[in-house]
């Protein structure tokens, strides 16, 4: 390989677009960021990135073999990490379909143009390829109170069409290493938050919803129980998973923050009144409402970090305290891309800045 370089899948999408920005916060190799900006991509999380030659953004869709072999044999990267995905449950029950061809035929597709890519590879850089799977923990399905958080042994039981794609595309990556020899690595994470989150995911939009007076929707009795992990620190995960990582292996990332959905609202509330108080001086609690329940909701996620933590050396650097207090304040200090995104702004955005 010429000049060494990553692919990465997904890049302007919500966890991508911080990998991408974190990779050059560390690194000066090339990035080649795919995206087909589907809703949840936006193109302007990376505006800080406008004329570094470190970096190459390719509008393209992981399904198209074509455009993908084309892109792996210009750029001949020594790593693929893939982050496109469907990704959010709600959207997932109103409409699986794009979850399916996305997460399972897309991953299959791209695990299709990797591997042959990886075959015409010479000898050496064969054994330095990786290909690096994002993956969830909700594959796992849901926990009752007081049992085992997940290892990764555990068995695989989604429960909504999204992690059923998910689990499958999963399945897909681990058989390729068996059938192929394909060098896959995976990693499995809980509920991510922090910047250029789209305010369709609960800590952004609590954020926007009570700066904007709006009421503060809590499913069911707002006692679901989630592993929370602050974006910045899974992309230092996936960074060392990539380096160090053990082929064929999975690790699950998670914060180490467990709470229950209602004290996650509480929390941003009470950074809230201190940060951004309302005009009354009353607390943002009282925009607190309780909505009916989504279907089959999963009560609890919860991760073990254990085996990352003890063979690769990874720990989370954020409490949930220390994490909500940045996020909170990247999203007072950057109202405009909030308005971008909500408003659509961000759609025309990418036709102004993105020739095709």
């Amino acid at each position: 390989m010429h000049t060494m370089s990553i692919m990465v899948t997904g890049g302007a999408g919500f966890i991508g677009s911080n990998f991408v920005l974190d990779w050059l916060r560390h690194h000066d190799e090339i990035i080649i960021n795919v995206d087909k900006l589907t809703y949840a991509g936006n193109l302007e999380n990376l505006a800080s990135l406008q004329g570094d030659a470190r970096y190459r953004f390719v509008l393209g869709d992981i399904g198209d073999s074509t455009i993908m072999m084309r892109l792996l044999a210009q750029h001949t990267p020594r790593a693929v990490i893939n982050f496109a995905a469907e990704s959010h449950v709600d959207r997932s029950i109103h409409g699986p379909e794009d979850f399916i061809q996305t997460n399972i035929v897309g991953t299959f597709r791209l695990l299709e143009s990797a591997r042959r890519y990886w075959d015409g590879l010479s000898a050496d850089d064969r054994v330095r390829f990786r290909f690096l799977h994002v993956s969830t923990d909700e594959v796992y399905g849901s926990l009752e109170l007081g049992e085992p958080a997940f290892t990764e042994h555990r068995q695989y039981e989604p429960n909504s069409p999204y992690s059923a794609s998910k689990a499958a595309s999963d399945h897909l990556v681990r058989a390729y290493r068996h059938t192929y020899g394909l060098p896959v690595l995976t990693t499995n994470c809980s509920n991510n938050y922090g910047p250029f989150q789209f305010p369709e995911k609960l800590i952004p939009l609590v954020i926007h919803n009570a700066l904007g007076g709006k009421s503060l929707p809590i499913y069911g009795d707002g006692q679901q129980i989630r592993d929370w992990l602050y974006v910045e620190d899974h992309c230092r995960a996936i960074r060392q998973v990539l380096s160090i990582g053990q082929i064929g292996e999975t690790y699950n990332v998670g914060g180490g923050n467990q709470s229950v959905n209602l004290d996650v609202v509480k929390t941003l509330c009470r950074l809230l009144d201190e940060l951004k108080p309302r005009d009354d001086r009353k607390s943002y609690q009282e925009q607190i409402t309780f909505v009916k329940d989504r279907p089959g909701h999963d009560r609890r996620y919860a991760i073990d970090a254990t085996k990352i933590e003890r063979e690769l050396g990874w720990r989370p650097a954020e409490t949930f305290e220390t994490g909500t207090r940045k996020t909170v304040r990247w999203y007072l200090d950057n109202q405009q891309w909030v308005q971008n995104v909500t408003s659509g702004m961000y759609r025309s955005w990418i036709e102004k800045h993105y020739v095709v």
